[in-house]
């Protein structure tokens, strides 16, 4: 009897409020806070905290050009309305771009590219697509064409960040942004411990990058939640990277959070306090043998126009390309298309 009046009087209660405003009924609770809090204040800390992030870390200067990496997801457009806003808001003075690349891939790119235009006329910032097709004469539908599901993300990790790299270059601009979140970041510490990466461990939790290259990329998102993301975006997942390896981490990244929302943070901080002993011998930065392009891989798109596409994945057998393969080389290189002309990893136009 006891237990049914009290549960009577709980359902009975004044309903609960906004622990920020105290007027609103909560509309969510927060995984880094535990907060629960309406629609209107939710937007107003989110906004709040991007811009904290912004300015301790120094992300921005006054007149620089800013590209914004858009994919059309979520994570990209709220990023491009949020810095938009921010911008205005605070007198950054900063030129925003919108930059974009094509992979090629039917039914999802081509798609979620239609979201980018969106964005472009609702944020009014200028829009730059380029396309594998253009820059490497290949689609990513080619490339799945010619070597299966298996390893094509590969490919497309390393064409992908080449194409950010010059269409920022095109653009001519001081910084690149991406809506890499804290769900992103948590990740790849937890991929590069499973793979042994030191080199990327080192680095892959800093919310800024390459600042020793020409285009240093910033990740204002960096303790942003993905589930605190919302927005009009384009919802499809890519349709070739199902088994990419990054997904088993994603997985586990999602259990952990259900059972301790703070996890994620958690993690990126384990990433950031690593230290690594100076007598550790770092791996040496790869690049492409044709074009001298960063790449872990030797030489990509080389491989591909000779219908070799495996021939830079993993260690060579049978003498590798100068060795046993030569006869195959010789063969494929007569019924595949070439791109004698384009220079894979170049930045000069």
């Amino acid at each position: 009897m006891e237990r049914g009046e009290a549960k009577s009087k709980k359902a009975g209660g004044p309903p609960r409020l906004c622990c920020i405003c105290n007027e609103r009924r909560p509309v969510l609770k927060r995984p880094r806070t535990l907060q629960q809090i309406c629609r209107e204040c939710f937007y107003e800390v989110f906004e709040e905290e991007i811009h904290q992030a912004i300015v301790n870390n120094g992300l921005f200067k006054s007149g620089e050009r800013v590209a914004i990496g858009a994919s059309g997801g979520k994570d990209s457009t709220v990023l491009a309305y949020v810095l938009s806003e921010l911008n205005k808001r605070h007198s950054y003075g900063l030129d925003l771009f919108l930059l974009s690349i094509d992979e090629g891939i039917t039914g999802y790119r081509d798609d979620s590219l239609e979201t980018v235009k969106r964005n472009e006329l609702q944020y009014g910032l200028p829009l730059k697509i380029l396309s594998y097709k253009d820059l490497y004469g290949w689609t990513m539908d080619d490339i799945v064409k010619m070597i299966g599901l298996k390893n094509n993300c590969t490919f497309c990790g390393v064409f992908r960040r080449q194409a950010l790299d010059r269409g920022a270059a095109l653009l001519k601009v001081d910084k690149l942004v991406t809506g890499h979140n804290a769900d992103d970041i948590a990740e790849t510490v937890l991929l590069n411990i499973l793979r042994g990466d030191i080199a990327r461990l080192s680095r892959c939790t800093s919310i800024t990058t390459g600042e020793d290259g020409p285009i240093p990329r910033c990740k204002p998102f960096k303790y942003t939640y993905e589930k605190e993301i919302k927005l009009d975006y384009f919802s499809t997942e890519c349709i070739y990277s199902p088994n990419a390896y990054r997904g088993f981490a994603r997985e586990f990244i999602k259990d952990l959070e259900r059972l301790r929302p703070r996890a994620i943070l958690d993690i990126i901080k384990s990433g950031e306090d690593f230290r690594i002993a100076t007598t550790t011998k770092m791996p040496e930065q790869g690049t492409c043998e044709r074009c001298g392009y960063i790449s872990s891989q030797r030489v990509l798109l080389d491989g591909l126009n000779r219908g070799l596409p495996k021939m830079s994945i993993g260690r060579a057998r049978g003498g590798g390309v100068n060795g046993g393969d030569h006869k195959k080389e010789t063969k494929a290189g007569s019924t595949v298309k070439t791109l004698e002309s384009k220079q894979c990893g170049s930045l000069d136009f």
